[in-house]
């Protein structure tokens, strides 16, 4: 029997000749990542009086939930970590300026095929689109593996996922995700790794794998992989300078399930508050006020999420009704859109851009909900309480189709 992509990479990574779904390994990571709760993570390895992490050149540390520093709270956390890194001799350290840990992630070349990526924040399945195995951590297990250099994982079993055909004008891989999760629901992938595979994934730019990979987690996927391929060597051509091994399925390997979705066919997709897997075709929810609408997070704050979005706003207006926030993932990419006009199109329709950062996505701060508002968002969650008020209502869409709804200041499709 063959193996899958999470059977034959947590095999290489824990150094034994094959292992298969169910069994517990220890695993030595490639890299692990951290933002702002590195200064939770620092706090417990100071309690297992170590002196110092076990390899300081394997740790990424990334501010950017709550960027700049919103509370005095966040200011003081953010001191200890920029202290803790010089103290350890962190230098994969990023301060304010650099965007969005997932982002900052692929952009400076930290992930490359058949990797094997920790971090602590649950959506760092995103880095699977790269053809890596990539997964969240509790700040706990993390502080044992800065102490150490290794953790024990479980193997995970493996749900395939074949898309055929190819998608068609307004629909985007956001789409595709919310329709897939909407179908599995919020549990239907639990410690799963999905393996995305068929037409449609050959189709799909890089940033559509990312964010196929980043929403995975929200219907319980231990981590995502897209197979690397042209698109994916072009993508790290200039980022990745270091050896890597491209590790794809075999085919016959085992799988628990294996679906198939004709992407053909679908049409825009939006999930309804307060969950993720309550999803609906846009038009089941056209016509319905909005009073904020949100474009960017590090599931849609690419390049090609801003393009998207500057097409549909150029020459228009957000409706007065509506507070447009705009958040670019990365500085790369805020200084892309400048260059390309995109910023100029935002701010004369109306929108605010605000620095990269999670921003209004964590519900820290940046555009929070009062009671009764609702918002329409390119975010990943939609959680009661998750931009503020937890008497306001959060819709998840494409970039697309949250930036049509803020010129008509309803819900509607490009």
């Amino acid at each position: 029997m063959g193996k899958t992509f999470a059977e034959k990479i947590l095999a290489i990574k824990s150094g034994r000749k094959e292992v298969k779904a169910g069994e517990i390994v220890e695993v030595y990571p490639d890299w692990v990542m951290s933002h702002e709760n590195a200064a939770l993570v620092a706090k417990i390895w100071n309690s297992l009086k170590e002196e110092k992490v076990k390899y300081p050149q394997k740790i990424v540390l990334i501010f950017d939930h709550r960027v700049p520093a919103e509370s005095v709270k966040t200011a003081i956390g953010q001191k200890e970590v920029r202290e803790f890194a010089k103290i350890q001799g962190i230098t994969n350290f990023f301060d304010i300026n650099k965007g969005i840990c997932h982002q900052v992630m692929v952009e400076e070349g930290f992930v490359a095929p058949g990797e094997l990526i920790l971090g602590t924040d649950s959506h760092t399945t995103t880095y699977g689109a790269l053809g890596a195995f990539s997964t969240g951590i509790g700040a706990t297990e993390m502080a044992g593996v800065w102490a150490t250099g290794k953790l024990w994982l479980r193997v995970p079993e493996t749900i395939k996922i074949i898309l055929k055909g190819s998608l068609t004008y307004p629909v985007s891989a956001k789409d595709v995700i919310l329709h897939i999760i909407g179908k599995l629901g919020a549990d239907g992938a639990d410690y799963r790794e999905v393996e995305f595979t068929g037409e449609g994934i050959r189709g799909f730019s890089i940033s559509d794998r990312l964010t196929l990979c980043n929403l995975s987690m929200e219907m319980g996927a231990k981590g995502a992989v897209c197979f690397a391929d042209e698109k994916t060597l072009d993508y790290i051509q200039d980022r990745v300078k270091r050896a890597y091994s491209i590790i794809t399925a075999d085919v016959d390997a085992n799988y628990e399930q294996t679906l198939e979705f004709d992407i053909s066919k679908l049409t825009p997709q939006i999930a309804l508050p307060h969950r993720v897997d309550n999803v609906k075709p846009v038009a089941d929810v056209e016509g319905l006020p909005i009073d904020q609408a949100v474009v960017g997070s590090c599931t849609n704050g690419r390049l090609e999420d801003l393009e998207i979005t500057a097409r549909i706003l150029e020459g228009k207006k957000v409706a007065s009704s509506v507070r447009m926030i705009i958040i670019p993932a990365s500085w790369n990419i805020y200084l892309e859109a400048l260059k390309k006009g995109f910023i100029e199109i935002f701010i004369n329709a109306g929108a605010v851009v605000i620095n990269p950062g999670c921003g209004p996505c964590l519900g820290a701060h940046q555009g929070l909900l009062a009671p009764g508002e609702r918002c329409i968002t390119s975010t990943n969650r939609n959680f009661k309480g998750r931009m503020g008020s937890g008497e306001a209502e959060i819709y998840l869409a494409s970039p697309a189709v949250v930036a049509a709804s803020a010129i008509k200041g309803k819900i509607t499709t490009p």
